[in-house]
């Protein structure tokens, strides 16, 4: 804990005299008469289309194989203990390996290219399992007394899981979103594989865009030798920081207002 407060702090020192609205309103330059009033604009804008297509992509789909493993799967059938088993060496599965996927498959095969939607895609693959198995602990954690009260009343199966389930697994369904996405924002293995573009002085405007992001940025920020440039890292990784610590803060407090004790 000693180093990582150190670590921030020292961020904190050598990016101070950036954290204004010059980081978030102004682009990139690489003329060195400039560098004193670059920003890192294009990077939050991309960072921002990246993990709200990946929200978009990994939500819907995680959730609903969470009902359908949880609620109606028969775990004596063989394809579903594999999914299962899938799933769960999928989610330690190191971030590069899917960047390497990304690029094989989806950038080449598929013909995406090196655009937002190509990132969106294997960052939604990498978050899936997070996604998945949170949901799936916050379905079980209701008890089947509210199941069997539902049947009980002449509901359906799918009328207890839509009305008495998810309402009651919603907070925990929500914490572990709110996890996997700020796992995707902090990602910057696979999108260097994936072509994430480390200078870029335009924002995103459509799927097929070119795109940068905040950690890609500093990756770039960090090696270049002027004074001016390590401070605009710094100051990108507070940002950053920031971002991921109100993002784990929702969360918590999501989880601990709303959750229900049974």
């Amino acid at each position: 804990l000693t180093f990582l407060v150190t670590l921030v702090s020292y961020a904190v020192y050598r990016g101070w005299n950036r954290l204004d609205a010059r980081l978030w309103e102004n682009m990139p330059t690489g003329r060195v008469s400039q560098i004193p009033n670059s920003g890192v604009q294009s990077a939050i804008a991309g960072s921002l289309w990246v993990v709200g297509l990946t929200a978009a992509m990994a939500l819907p789909f995680g959730i609903l194989a969470a009902i359908y493993l949880e609620e109606y799967a028969d775990n004596t059938r063989w394809y579903n203990r594999l999914l299962e088993l899938n799933i769960q060496n999928l989610a330690g599965v190191p971030s590069i390996v899917f960047g390497i996927l990304g690029l094989g498959l989806i950038a080449r095969l598929l013909g995406l290219g090196f655009t937002v939607i190509t990132a969106a895609i294997v960052l939604s693959l990498l978050v899936l399992p997070t996604v998945i198995i949170a949901s799936r602990e916050a379905i079980r954690a209701v008890p089947q007394t509210i199941r069997q009260a539902s049947y009980a009343l002449g509901a359906t199966k799918w009328q207890t899981t839509w009305h008495q389930v998810l309402p009651s697994a919603v907070p925990g369904m929500a914490t572990g979103a709110i996890l996997a996405l700020s796992r995707a924002i902090g990602e910057a293995a696979p999108l260097i594989l994936l072509g994430a573009v480390t200078f870029i002085k335009f924002n995103p405007d459509s799927l097929l865009s070119g795109y940068s992001t905040l950690p890609i940025q500093i990756y770039n920020l960090i090696k270049e030798p002027q004074a001016e440039y390590q401070e605009l890292a710094a100051a990108s990784i507070v940002l950053l920081l920031a971002i991921l610590l109100l993002m784990n803060s929702v969360a918590i407090f999501i989880r601990s207002k709303f959750s229900k004790r049974w």
